[in-house]
């Protein structure tokens, strides 16, 4: 699968762009990539989506600041697929119907967009659903594939969402003409005034449902457990929230499903800590292990790890597990285990053990002699965090 591009730089726009700069970009690119337009060009359909996508995240406030903190993992890692934009079953008239009213009514591409002179009606979208999803250090360092029910609104297969008995046609609502809504023109000593509301026959539908459908009556879409598979990447931490497009509640009578947005609770394990994309390990070591050295056997992500402990190690000493740390969640690379020795001193001593110390206390190998260059707790800590 070929590497996504970031949003902003398919619409061609800084970071810090606003609104109105987004909204314009995505405009001027959908009108050159129309695939309408564009019949020679077998590319054309995949840029005017590809721009779609971006738009849709840049132009929703919430999802842009995901995207800002986590990138396309934020918005979209979990689906495997389309980073919350058109990969997960949307189609070209989806993207007319939900982003063609950004060129106006009076726009000469209106009709590209199905608009028709502002007739036509938007897609409606489903509401979105939050869950909480809870892995563990291994799952959140490597990434993992999850699988969950989660009880939510779909499409009534019934009547085919739209909520019509047998899946029978719908007939256009005579109050409204099916656009939905009605023109009430109210004379003003500053002339004709005329307003728009939603047609209240219908309520917004533009159709008349003759009969409705027993399975769901009329509404177009069933509760039921749905099971859903996650593909939660490597490298995501606490409290970061993932979406996955189209698998939300699905509206009343058609339209497009909301998201489910995932948010990662972390559990914490009792050995390893993390520090970023760096765990950290404390280790004990008895006296006589660091004054002679010895071969240890180490909890690590990915299970027991055997290292070396050098003669005359002192306590404090922190050693680095290249590679042995959480995916970094942009894909570079993975971070390290730091295992800090720590030197267990006993607490109960045998008569004979005190009597072995007492003939070494003042044996000059056992008389403290830092090194110039040997640095203190801190310094080695700044090290290797920074």
């Amino acid at each position: 699968m070929a590497k996504k591009r970031d949003y902003y730089e398919v619409l061609g726009v800084d970071r810090g762009a606003s609104a109105d700069e987004i909204k314009k970009s995505y405009r001027k690119l959908a009108i050159k990539f129309h695939p309408d337009k564009n019949p020679d060009d077998p590319t054309a359909e995949d840029k005017f989506k590809e721009a779609a996508e971006a738009y849709s995240i840049l132009s929703d406030e919430n999802k842009r600041q995901r995207y800002d903190q986590f990138g396309h993992a934020g918005v979209g890692g979990a689906s495997g697929g389309g980073a919350g934009g058109f990969g997960g079953g949307f189609t070209m008239d989806d993207i007319f119907s939900q982003f063609g009213d950004i060129f106006g009514d009076s726009s000469p591409f209106g009709d590209i967009f199905g608009r028709q002179g502002g007739n036509g009606r938007r897609v409606r979208r489903g509401s979105d659903l939050r869950i909480k999803l809870k892995l563990n250090l291994e799952e959140v360092a490597n990434g993992v594939e999850k699988k969950i029910k989660v009880k939510r609104h779909v499409t009534c297969n019934t009547c085919g969402g739209n909520g019509a008995k047998n899946g029978t046609s719908l007939t256009n609502c005579n109050g409204c003409n099916g656009t939905g809504q009605v023109r009430k023109v109210v004379s003003t000593m500053l002339g004709q005034m005329v307003s728009t509301s939603t047609c209240p026959t219908c309520n917004g539908d533009g159709k008349i449902i003759s009969e409705r459908c027993d399975s769901c009556a009329g509404e177009g879409r069933l509760l039921q457990d749905d099971l859903i598979t996650l593909n939660i990447p490597g490298g995501v931490a606490e409290g970061m929230q993932l979406s996955m497009s189209g698998k939300g509640n699905v509206p009343t009578r058609g339209g497009v499903a909301g998201d489910l947005l995932i948010v990662i609770e972390e559990e914490e394990d009792a050995l390893l800590k993390r520090d970023g994309n760096n765990v950290v390990y404390d280790m004990h070591l008895s006296f006589v292990d660091a004054a002679l050295g010895t071969s240890v056997e180490i909890p690590t992500i990915d299970g027991k790890a055997r290292i070396n402990i050098e003669s005359g190690t002192q306590a404090g000493k922190i050693l680095r597990l290249k590679g042995k740390g959480v995916k970094d969640l942009n894909g570079y690379g993975k971070g390290d285990q730091l295992v800090h020795i720590n030197v267990w001193t006993p607490q109960q001593l045998t008569s004979d053990e005190r009597s072995t110390l007492e003939s070494l206390r003042h044996s000059p190998n056992f008389q403290p002699k830092p090194g110039k260059n040997e640095k203190g707790f801190f310094d080695k800590m700044k090290d290797f965090f920074h």
